[in-house]
């Protein structure tokens, strides 16, 4: 039981800390965020809320023990990464391994936060 919570926690700290960064960036490199999204096909207007609704599923991760919002935040997030993946991939960047790890980080912390709160579905 142990070994399930470390885990847990190590994997939903590396993406909580992967997620601020990216959100840091947004902000803070915005420029660059503004030619990889237009290089993407993607508007630029959704450049702030993106690092709001990161910052916000941080909070979520690490707030909630096992909520219906942390299973939003999940598949909100899940969603995110596999249209990351494939606006990289897509485009030839060479920048879609980060969204790899993002997915693997996910997937980790979601399974063994179900197993560390015995999370049981109805």
């Amino acid at each position: 039981m142990k070994t399930n919570k470390i885990i847990y926690w190590i994997s939903t700290g590396l993406l909580s800390a992967l997620l601020l960064m990216s959100a840091v960036m947004y902000v803070f490199n915005h420029s660059e965020i503004t030619g990889m999204f237009t290089s993407f096909g993607y508007p630029t207007y959704i450049i702030y809320p993106l690092a709001v609704a990161k910052v916000s599923a941080v909070v979520v991760l690490l707030t909630q023990k096992q909520s219906k919002i942390k299973e939003w935040a999940y598949s909100a997030l899940f969603f995110e990464f596999i249209l990351a993946f494939f606006a990289h991939y897509m485009i030839s960047d060479g920048d879609h391994m980060g969204a790899i790890i993002a997915i693997t980080l996910l997937v980790i912390s979601y399974i063994f936060g179900r197993k560390h709160f015995n999370f049981k579905t109805i």
